[in-house]
């Protein structure tokens, strides 16, 4: 039987600790601040990347360079047969149809899955991996299976300012100017192949009341055919206080009581695009040994 490893990249929001508990690898993700790469968990932290944001310099989200993605797999090979890396949705970073290419050279040795999703939805697929790992699945095995079960996700999210949205292109100056005068927030979603708005709400907590009618309706048609026990809630934001955080969660539990909640940071990657304050929520099949 071949020793898989599992691999994944920052986007997922698992923690280094985390990391190391589940015995998972993972590749850090490149941010450029003002023409300088820096190194989420490396050289910077969540609060001083927040800080040059609100100071209005050129932040951008980057991909891992060729060097660092090859090195890593070629060391982790010194002790595995096989890796399965998990990277973040194609739809939203180039990095995933990268590490296909360069995967080529190690002979199938790597198997690199785009089962779109990110964040939360990312981070389970990872912990999915790990589960299939240990009962004995080759990582062209897993691969397929992450794949085949892409969809089996949903995720809302809001943002608490269209700054950088607008900064982003996505939405006109205009736009950005009406909507903070009328404080409305555009509800997103990530239902796979790429991230679409589906609604507006006047206020964070309107936001979340549409963010949870919308995972409501999910439940009722696309999940309908799963039992209670194989569905998980995800929650996850940007930069916010933990007393937010955890009033959030609680909201969430009370909408939907009995079901289990992961919480996990927006990453930097996402931060470039949506700024402090974003809040998204999720609903994800997921597997239990």
């Amino acid at each position: 039987m071949s020793k898989v490893a599992i691999m994944t990249d920052s986007n997922s929001g698992i923690t280094l600790q985390q990391a190391k508990e589940w015995n998972c690898f993972m590749l850090n993700m490149p941010i450029i601040i003002n023409q300088k790469t820096f190194t989420e968990n490396e050289d910077i932290n969540d609060t001083e990347f927040y800080q040059q944001q609100a100071n209005d310099a050129n932040v951008t989200s980057s991909q891992p360079s060729v060097a660092d993605l090859m090195d890593m797999w070629n060391e982790i090979l010194k002790d595995y047969d096989e890796i399965v890396y998990i990277p973040m949705t194609s739809a939203l970073s180039g990095s995933c149809q990268s590490a296909m290419t360069f995967s080529e050279e190690f002979d199938g040795k790597v198997q690199v899955v785009d089962n779109h999703r990110i964040s939360v939805t990312q981070l389970l697929s990872v912990k999915d991996a790990l589960l299939y790992a240990r009962q004995g699945y080759c990582a062209k095995e897993i691969k397929e299976k992450l794949e085949k079960e892409a969809y089996e996700a949903s995720i809302y999210i809001t943002v608490d300012t269209l700054k950088y949205l607008q900064k982003g292109g996505r939405i006109t100056p205009s736009v950005a100017l009406l909507g903070s005068m009328l404080r409305i927030k555009p509800v997103l979603t990530i239902q796979g192949e790429k991230l679409d708005s589906c609604s507006k709400a006047r206020g964070m907590k309107s936001a979340f009341k549409i963010m949870v009618e919308h995972l409501k309706e999910d439940l009722e048609t696309r999940f309908q055919s799963f039992d209670k026990k194989e569905l998980s809630l995800g929650l996850a934001y940007t930069h916010m206080p933990q007393e937010d955080i955890e009033k959030w969660k609680e909201k969430l539990q009370e909408e939907f009581p009995g079901y289990p909640v992961c919480v996990a940071p927006l990453t930097m990657s996402i931060g470039c695009h949506v700024g402090p304050g974003a809040l998204g929520i999720g609903l994800i099949h997921v597997h239990n040994e």
